[in-house]
């Protein structure tokens, strides 16, 4: 019988990473994959290198041999969205079940105590998964001290407000993700219109962004209004939260700024 091998997927997110420092002495012979859609933020790739230098090891990158947008000319110019998630399974998904083969594997998952997210179920039976975080009653807090004890901190694209790991055009991102991505990266918020506007010719009704283009959203006024609404959503949810309690809002304060709910491979 082989022996069992023991794989941590990286998402570049900051409840992998910080899986992977917990679990650095603790587990022998780990293997570190970064599935690595070519569509990654450019501060991923920073926050994998330097990740990379305190595991002391290698990740392996389980690049598709197809990129996306061969994907995408295969799927008829229709974007991925949370209907169509062609982009998990054809960039993910298949390069690390590929990745994994035939043999027997425990899969490392980063799914903290303090979420009720199911974590990704492989059909291939050799494919065990566990979750140390939940099973040691790890939350969010534990994960940024983890984090910051390393000397790694959060990754660096949340410093400008972007709330998860993946694709620069991912589909789950709120519209101020968008706003943001504009100010920050423009080429790349170009790049996403690009898409759309090609997908439009298939799909007239798609768009990145819920009811409106990116063409549209990025619009001055637009923007202002986008960010102006999520200002005041947030001084509403903090004006609620000084009606609390003090022993509830510390017991919520580790979901202060909790991302939203989305494509967990992705995203952890």
């Amino acid at each position: 019988m082989s022996e069992v091998r023991h794989i941590l997927s990286l998402s570049g997110g900051k409840d992998s990473a910080a899986l992977a420092v917990y679990l650095r002495d603790r587990v022998k012979d780990m293997e570190y994959i970064f599935h690595d859609t070519g569509k990654e933020l450019p501060e991923t790739y920073d926050y994998m290198a330097r990740l990379e230098s305190i595991l002391g090891c290698p990740v392996v990158r389980t690049t598709p041999d197809d990129s996306f947008d061969h994907w995408l000319a295969v799927y008829g110019d229709m974007l991925p969205s949370n209907h169509r998630r062609w982009c998990t399974k054809m960039l993910k998904l298949r390069p690390f079940e590929a990745y994994v083969g035939t043999e027997p594997v425990i899969n490392y998952v980063g799914l903290r105590a303090d979420e009720a997210r199911t974590g990704y179920i492989s059909t291939k039976p050799n494919i065990t998964a566990v979750y140390p975080f939940q099973e040691d009653g790890l939350v969010r807090a534990d994960i940024i001290r983890i984090l910051e004890d390393c000397g790694l901190g959060l990754p660096p694209y949340m410093e400008w407000g972007r709330s998860r790991s993946g694709c620069f055009f991912c589909f789950y991102q709120q519209k101020i993700e968008w706003v943001r991505l504009k100010r920050t990266h423009p080429d790349l918020y170009e790049q996403a219109k690009e898409y759309e506007v090609r997908s439009a010719n298939v799909s007239a009704n798609f768009t990145w962004a819920s009811s409106e283009s990116l063409a549209e959203l990025e619009r001055p006024e637009r923007m202002e209004a986008i960010e102006r609404n999520w200002e005041a959503a947030r001084a509403r949810k903090a004006a609620k939260r000084q009606d609390l309690p003090l022993v509830s809002v510390l017991a919520g304060a580790e979901h202060e700024e909790e991302e939203p709910e989305g494509c967990l491979i992705c995203s952890i």
